[in-house]
């Protein structure tokens, strides 16, 4: 115990808090058990360390990976961290530790003066572990870097955050003011390629090698530790992965799919899901879709940009990068659908079209709530926004 103590002070003293993530501020620390959930790579490591520094509670940090746990339990640790007064047990990726839904129930059921924060993969379903965590953790979800906080984290640069309400009422006034103290397409580009995760150091090449790494993590073992793939079928995910990066949008064959790939349509559609939930694609459906397990998607893009230039450097498509930017900003806070005219329907009220600078309008002719959404222009007018506007929502 002393040990983990030690090695908890140290890795807590040693992150800095100069740089914030949104989410921190989001987080209600009222609540007994709260789970972080977060792609690899996005910096829920980070959060929770900056968690237990602000924190006035006496408070344990502990990664489920430790050896530790080789010969000790997590109740046992939770037990004794208590009963010397301990307040705040933040635990790291309990997805590596085996029974951890079971364990987290009982700790919650019996220390009710303990108060209980932790990681895991957003692959993993914290409500279908062994034990229901549903009706006792309260969940919040961690994205990458948005381009407002890489211009704060790489930049130091510092820009209003802005909802979507704000921009479609006032983006002409509100591109105005910002772009007067600071030039978009100086940084847009940079943050299209290299800014969706808090590791790059200035090497393009190590930076996207580190992005296939953790892809590869998530598909060799996060997908195949709920799946039942074999090693040909995640390699030729790892291909569909590679056409969804070049097509614009990719337009799936689900039935042509499982047949190149070799398996059912069912698991084809359900591995696509899981996908999405370990953060590597986003999937989008119709309007009025009444989605289930076996329900096919509509369209598919990368979870990021930056995905896209680690998977095909030289293959990337404009249109496609410009859409995945836009989803990328808004799927976390809006529900997206997509519209029978128009590229993205928001929240069942606007729509949106997105292209270059030259866009014109005519397929939103008649449609109510309706927005042209333009790369490669700095200020919008009427119904036209710039699209690294969108950037700033969180």
């Amino acid at each position: 115990m002393e040990k983990i103590l030690t090695k908890s002070t140290k890795k807590i003293s040693s992150v800095s808090i100069e740089f914030e993530r949104y989410l921190i501020s989001q987080i209600n620390l009222n609540n007994r058990l709260i789970a972080i959930l977060g792609a690899r790579g996005v910096g829920k490591t980070t959060l929770l360390l900056q968690l237990a520094k602000k924190s006035s509670k006496q408070v344990l940090y502990v990664a489920l990976d430790d050896l530790f746990f080789s010969g000790n339990t997590l109740y046992t640790l939770a037990e004794d961290f208590q009963k010397t007064g301990g307040e705040l047990l933040l635990l790291d990726e309990v997805h590596k530790y085996p029974n951890w839904s079971r364990e987290i129930k009982l700790i919650y059921d019996d220390f009710a003066n303990l108060q209980v924060v932790f990681t895991s993969s957003s692959i993993l379903d914290i409500y279908r572990g062994e034990s229901d965590l549903s009706r006792r953790a309260i969940s919040y979800h961690l994205n990458a870097l948005s381009f407002r906080e890489y211009l704060l984290y790489y930049e130091k640069i510092e820009l209003p955050k802005l909802d979507l309400k704000q921009i479609i009422e006032n983006h002409a006034c509100l591109s105005l003011d910002i772009t007067q103290q600071f030039k978009p397409f100086q940084y847009f580009k940079q943050y299209i390629e290299t800014g969706a995760y808090p590791y790059y150091n200035n090497n393009a090449a190590e930076y996207y090698q580190q992005i296939l790494n953790t892809l590869n993590l998530i598909l060799d073992v996060d997908l195949q530790g709920i799946t039942n793939l074999n090693y040909d079928t995640i390699s030729k995910l790892k291909r569909l992965l590679y056409v969804i990066a070049t097509n614009v949008p990719f337009i799936p064959n689900i039935s042509k799919l499982s047949e190149r790939i070799g398996i059912h349509r069912n698991v084809l559609v359900q591995t696509l899901q899981l996908l999405d939930k370990a953060e590597l694609i986003h999937t989008l459906y119709n309007k009025n879709t009444s989605i289930s397990s076996l329900t096919k998607p509509n369209k598919i893009w990368l979870r990021n940009t930056n995905l896209n230039y680690a998977i095909s450097s030289e293959n990337v498509n404009v249109g496609n990068i410009r859409e995945t930017f836009f989803i990328q900003h808004l799927n976390n806070l809006h529900q997206i659908s997509l519209p029978s005219k128009g590229d993205f329907l928001v929240d069942d009220t606007y729509t949106f079209e997105i292209g270059g600078k030259n866009k014109p309008q005519k397929q939103l002719i008649g449609i109510n709530n309706a927005f042209l959404v333009k790369d490669d222009i700095e200020i919008g007018v009427n119904n036209t926004i710039p699209l690294w506007l969108f950037g700033l929502i969180y």
